[in-house]
């Protein structure tokens, strides 16, 4: 088959033939454009995949660090409130007859009460004493001679009340005529 081409279609070819190349050049820039932009937009969202990452692995690092120091505390509230019950029953039996309790004086004035002898002991090391301190009996010596002095009491029933455990010899007044 023979076609003859005129100059009026060959312009019009190639009119239509710059046409469709300048169309495809703006095509191609404009997929190059949105190739562009999704490529940003992969490198923006893998940034803040991987922030969100960093993240949530920090927040997972003090969430367990907080369980563990919650689950301290709950084991230290349970042992407390044991004491407490144990406390509060000891405190509803109130004293039983000849059941002690230690004073601490300090130059004879009464300083603190605690159950027992080793406490008060104890105690003294968190004012100055020596923990080791050999404790004597303090003798006839008046209350107000010791630095730290601790006294025995004994609960007794009949006066209601405690009364000192070891009490001083009586000394003669003078000799009645």
């Amino acid at each position: 088959m023979i076609h003859i081409v005129t100059r009026a279609r060959l312009a019009r070819l190639e009119g239509a033939a710059r046409t469709a190349s300048e169309q495809a050049r703006q095509t191609s820039g404009a997929a190059n454009e949105a190739f562009g932009r999704h490529v940003r937009e992969l490198y923006a969202a893998t940034d803040r995949a991987e922030r969100a990452e960093a993240t949530t692995n920090e927040v997972s690092v003090l969430l367990s660090g907080a369980l563990a120091e919650l689950s301290d505390v709950q084991q230290e509230m349970l042992r407390k409130d044991i004491e407490i019950r144990r406390l509060r029953e000891e405190l509803s039996r109130g004293p039983r007859e000849g059941e002690t309790v230690t004073v601490l004086l300090h130059y004879g004035e009464p300083h603190t009460v605690y159950a027992s002898r080793e406490d008060a002991y104890a105690d003294t090391a968190t004012h100055g004493t020596d923990p080791d301190a050999v404790w004597v009996p303090a003798g006839e010596r008046p209350p107000s001679a010791s630095m730290w002095r601790c006294e025995a009491f004994i609960y007794d029933a009949a006066c209601n009340g405690f009364r000192r455990a070891y009490m001083p010899a009586p000394k003669s007044v003078g000799e009645a005529a």
